[in-house]
């Protein structure tokens, strides 16, 4: 593991939380017809993807991705669930821990 290896992960997790705030941005834009979630959605995207394309010069392509992934669902489904938007139970939660242990794990693996 080289040095920067911490920096990747670090960038790669702001990353993952960058694309929850656009994945929800984008629902909330209603097709792009409102411009504040529209904006926030942009440079949501902009700053989840360069993130991630910079983490991925340090990180396997298919390590990065998925943990990418795994955080912004995770935080998206989470967020609409604290707010009232989707339903909250046992199994859903216990559902999302499970993406989390994996996104874990797939960090102490590397």
């Amino acid at each position: 593991m080289h040095l920067e290896a911490p920096v990747y992960w670090f960038v790669l997790v702001l990353s993952g939380v960058l694309e929850a705030v656009w994945a929800t941005a984008l629902g909330r834009s209603e097709g792009f017809t409102r411009l504040a979630p529209t904006v926030v959605f942009a440079v949501g995207l902009a700053g989840s993807m360069a993130g991630l394309a910079y983490a991925m010069r340090g990180l396997p392509i298919g390590t990065a991705y998925a943990v990418w992934v795994g955080i912004g669902a995770t935080l998206t489904a989470g967020w609409a669930m604290w707010s009232g938007e989707e339903p909250v139970s046992v199994v859903r939660v216990l559902l999302l821990a499970g993406i989390v242990g994996c996104v874990v794990g797939l960090k102490l693996t590397h």
